[in-house]
């Protein structure tokens, strides 16, 4: 069981990222393929948690679009992140932000770490 992880891990190649965590607005740009031809969109939102370890780790952003609350699971490894931008660093007190979802407006924002 342990050589297929070995391996696995070894055939998934690792790019870097900067370093965030739960709490923190990021800007994901990731590439959208439409027929033939390939973009990349940004998508910027607080990261609500970061979920397993190793290549199948995730991470998943909360956006408010038009009053909304859209939320979009990203796989760290993935060959369709091109990069990923930290735009504000939160100061927040767990891991995992799921009361985000019941919160609107003043309530909902982080207070952000000063640098």
């Amino acid at each position: 069981m342990d050589l297929v992880k070995f391996v696995e891990e070894q055939s998934i190649e690792k790019r870097q990222f900067p370093t965030f965590k739960a709490g923190d607005t990021v800007s994901v740009h990731y590439k959208i393929r439409e027929g033939n031809k390939e973009r990349v969109q940004l998508y910027q939102g607080v990261v609500i948690q970061r979920n397993s370890t190793g290549n199948s780790e995730t991470f998943t952003v909360r956006k408010v679009s038009n009053g909304i609350g859209v939320e979009r699971i990203f796989p760290i490894n993935s060959p369709n992140i091109d990069k990923i931008e930290v735009n504000s660093i939160g100061k927040v007190r767990r891991s995992k932000l799921y009361y985000l979802r019941a919160l609107t407006g003043k309530a909902a924002r982080i207070k952000s770490k000063r640098v």
